[in-house]
Formats: C-alpha cells, structure tokens, sequence
C-alpha cells in the first residue's frame, strides 16, 4: 500500500511538473530536445528569439538595430551602441511580421516604428541616402572604414526595403499608422539615387562629404545588390532609367554566364572566384522582393537561387577539407564572423574555413524547405553551444570547438524575415504590392506573378 501511495504522489509531482512546463513554455519548446518540438512550434520558437534580436536588443534611444551583440559584453572599439541601416531595415521587417504573429501588439509596434522613423528624419543622410553605420544615440555617422563616412546606397536600399513594407503595412490603417506612412514616404522620395551613377550609366556604392568618390566602387553584378538598383528604378523622384541597370550591373549581358558546380546549373556569373559565392548573396535581395516566378532576360530567380543554395549544401556535404559537423543536417556558408575575426565564407576550398553561419540554411528555408528544416532541429538539439536569447549564435566550428556567444544584426534579420516569408509570404506581399516597386519592376522588363 505505501509503494502504491508513493507512486501516486510521483505521478501527481510528475504531472504538475508537466503542466508547470507546458505553461511557462507554450510553444512546446523544450531545451533543445529536437525530436520533442513540432515544425511550427520550432519555427515559432526560432523566429520569436530572433525578432527579439531587433526588439529587446534594440538601442533604446533610436529603436534601431546594434550592429552586433556580444553576450559577454566586450566591444571592439566600444561600438555597443553603434546601429546599422541595413541591418534596420532587416528589423524593421522582423518586427512587422512580430506584429502580424502577436509577439508586440500592433499598438507596441507602432510606437516602436515610429521612434525609429522619427531618428531617420534627423540623423546623418547625404543626398537623402544613408550611412552604413551611425551614433544610435545621436544620430552622427560613423565611418565604416576610413573613407567610407558618407552614403552608403546598399545599406540605404535594405533599409528602405524594410521601410517599404512597413509604409504597406501602415497606409490603410488607423489615422496614426496612415500618419507614420506618409513620413516614410517622403524618407523614400528623398533618396537620390542618381547622384550616385556619378553621371555614369552604373550606381556607385559610396560617397562622402570628405572623400567624394574615392572609394570607387561601382556596383556590377551578380552579389546582394540587386535590389539596390531595383531600388533606384522604382524611385517616383530620382528614379534611374532602365539603362542604368541593364549597362551598369547587368554590364551589357556580360552578367550572363553559365555554368555548373556540383552538378546545378546557374546562368549568371557571379562576382566570386569560385563561380558562386556566400549565401546572403541569395537572400539580403530577396527579403522584400518576391523571386518566385521572378524572371528578366537575365535569370529565373528563385530556380538561380535555390541552385546557388543547393550548390552551396552540396558542396558541405561532400566536406572536400574534411571538417567535423559538416553534412546533410549541418552546412550553410555564409559572411560571419569566424574562427580569426571575419569572413565571407563560400563554398571552395579557399573560401571555406570551417564555419557554419545558421543563418546560411536558415535564411534558405524559402528555396530549400526540406533542407533547412533538418539543419534547424540538428542545431536546436546541439542547445546552449549554439542557441541563445536572440536565437541561434553567429556561427561556429566545431573543428576548433569554437562557440562564440555573438550576434549580427545582418545574419540574425534574415533569419526571422525568410521564416515568415516561408510561412506566410507576409513581407514579400507587402513589399511587392507597393506601387513604385510594380511600376520599377515594369520598367526594367521584369516578369512576376505579384505584378498587377
């Protein structure tokens, strides 16, 4: 009789343990047990952290995205408080869809848009286009580099593909939301994007008040720019003709260029060494714009990317340095930071450091369901050497067993964004339903199914 009671009592202990559990934990999560998690609570639970990223880890003074966020709170050149615009523009995307899942109320959301819009309309902008970085606190700019303290017209194009979607989300809503739209829209309308052809039929990436062009840099395809000069087509007051993008990054045809790497086709050439390159390439572009059934003359979209994505997997799998970890449920190479500082990890065996960015697989959960699914739970089982507050770390290497406890605004803000356009197409409807990007993507001779 008393081992029955004393079963019963386990049972009873066991049970309010469980239900304990569940209610502090309704998505089921538990602690990086994967086979324990479904699909959608795993994708809830993934996407939640990583928004938090550009929520609860925002600098509070501008509402903007930090550049980085090191766990143990060292900063290298006590940049803690340095924002991002390209990065901001991931957020600001990340926390739309935060609002549509009911992470923030669409009341918290707002207030939070409009802080970061209201730090815009002030802080540091040349020609309308912003820098790379700048004072979250104040709003200075602040160099990325030595020359480059000026406009920094691909970062200002991942910002404005967020505040796109944010004016969508917002211009038939309450007066207020309407109100907030309205001022990103006049942020949108100043951006020259002419200015920087530097009278040139191509778009150069920098320019500062001090160094004016001698950065150099004009920006030829293929690599993540592609919606910067979808971008400068689609502006109603600067607005660049079709001649800009079809000379200037498509250089005349040159962009094409066929060929094939572990066995997938690609049909443009890539600005790499190696014929393809780091993965953002196939993401940073196509947060906001929509590459299914994305066509111009010079490529099928969504079939280049999801090839360059499984060229990309294909190459981890076959592991031709022989790494520990990489396979079918762990590759994915990408910019990150690595073992010895930074590093735009790319699938040769020069670009390949050992280094798996979770943000590679994951951001491709769009092109490749199946396969960044399995890379998801293998990384959530692996717990706390991998996953933390803002979701799962930077990168890592299990070769070197080496775990570093950091954040990037860039590789973080894809992540949450390619989820939910996974699950929803929510960003990728916005964005593509704004009418200057349905009048830009006509004129440069694109075809879309979410064209009007």
């Amino acid at each position: 009789m008393k081992t029955i009671y004393v079963s019963l009592i386990l049972i009873l202990l066991l049970g309010v343990s469980s239900c304990k559990n569940k209610s502090e934990n309704p998505s089921g999560e538990q602690s990086g047990s994967a086979l324990a998690i479904t699909d959608d609570a795993l994708l809830d639970s993934v996407q939640h952290r990583t928004f938090n990223y550009f929520w609860d880890g925002a600098e509070p003074t501008s509402g903007m995205a930090r550049e980085r966020f090191h766990v143990d709170g060292v900063y290298p050149e006590n940049d803690k408080n340095v924002v991002t615009s390209g990065g901001s523009g991931f957020g600001i995307m990340a926390i739309v869809a935060g609002i549509d899942r009911g992470f923030v109320t669409r009341e918290q959301g707002l207030e939070r848009l409009t802080r970061i819009v209201s730090f815009l309309e002030k802080a540091d902008s040349f020609h309308g286009v912003f820098p790379h970085w700048w004072d979250g606190e104040t709003g200075k700019v602040k160099g990325f580099s030595d020359k480059d303290n000026g406009g920094d017209l691909v970062e200002t194009s991942f910002l404005l593909q967020g505040l796109l979607v944010a004016h969508q989300y917002y211009i038939s809503g309450s007066v207020a939301e309407k109100a907030l739209a309205a001022r990103i829209d006049k942020i949108w309308r100043n951006v020259d994007w002419n200015w920087h052809r530097n009278g040139q039929n191509v778009l150069y990436w920098h320019w500062s008040p001090d160094h004016s062009w001698d950065m150099n840099f004009p920006i030829r395809g293929y690599n993540e720019c592609l919606i910067t000069y979808i971008l400068a087509a689609c502006s109603p007051t600067h607005g660049t003709p079709a001649e800009v993008y079809h000379e200037g990054w498509a250089e005349n045809g040159k962009i094409i260029g066929p060929h094939e790497l572990q066995d997938y086709t690609l049909n443009m050439r890539y600005q790499s060494n190696s014929g393809v390159g780091p993965l953002f390439w196939a993401h940073y572009s196509f947060l906001g714009l929509n590459p299914t059934g994305l066509k111009d003359k010079y490529a099928d979209y969504f079939q280049e990317m999801k090839n360059y994505t499984l060229i990309n997997r294909a190459y981890c799998i076959s592991n031709p340095k022989g790494y520990k970890g990489y396979g079918e449920d762990c590759w994915g190479l990408t910019a990150s930071y690595s073992v010895n500082g930074y590093s735009a990890h790319e699938p040769d065996e020069k670009g390949d450091l050992g280094v798996i960015a979770p943000t590679a697989a994951l951001s491709s959960i769009v092109y490749t369901p199946e396969e960044s699914m399995k890379v998801m739970r293998k990384l959530y089982s692996m717990g706390d050497k991998v996953w933390g507050q803002y979701g799962f770390y930077d990168a890592f290497s299990e070769t070197d067993n080496w775990y570093p406890q950091r954040y990037l605004a860039i590789d973080q803000g894809p992540v949450a964004v390619m989820i939910e356009n996974y699950r929803s197409q929510l960003i990728w409807k916005l964005f593509m339903s704004h009418p200057d990007v349905q009048k830009g993507l006509r004129r440069l001779g694109f075809e879309s199914p979410s064209l009007n």
